[in-house]
């Protein structure tokens, strides 16, 4: 009746990791919580939490998580299950895939946007299947 599954420690302390301005990544990284990226990133991000791009931070490359904020720059594929919300600052170049999507006036947005509030999946039988996403 009860969940008695143990939350994790990051569950626990509600914990954002976080990468500073002036730091430089090259190379992929996979999280399961949040994220708070005010440097660069060349590679791939990928989370099933939300992810923020500061007004200093940069990625270049593909991102894959739950929600973000991008209010510095991008240039990739980005995929987003829920929102996607761009700042007046930010800059984005690429291919955008999301839920919802919220730009503020003043972001420069050059990218294929497509907008999926739900997503069809193969059923065992093999024909295609509408799945509602929450």
């Amino acid at each position: 009746m009860f969940d008695n599954k143990p939350k994790s420690y990051t569950d626990l302390l509600g914990k954002t990791n976080r990468i500073v301005e002036g730091t430089t990544i090259n190379g992929h990284i996979v999280s399961p919580a949040d994220f708070r990226l005010d440097g660069h990133l060349i590679g791939n991000f990928q989370s099933k939490g939300k992810i923020v791009i500061g007004p200093a931070g940069s990625v270049k490359g593909d991102i894959v998580c739950k929600n973000a904020d991008i209010e510095g720059k991008f240039e990739g594929k980005i995929q987003v299950a829920e929102i996607l919300n761009i700042k007046a600052k930010a800059v984005i170049h690429g291919e955008v895939i999301c839920g919802k999507l919220a730009v503020e006036p003043g972001a420069e947005f050059s990218a294929t946007c497509i907008m999926r509030s739900s997503h069809k999946s193969i059923s065992s039988n093999g024909q295609a299947a509408e799945e509602k996403t929450t």
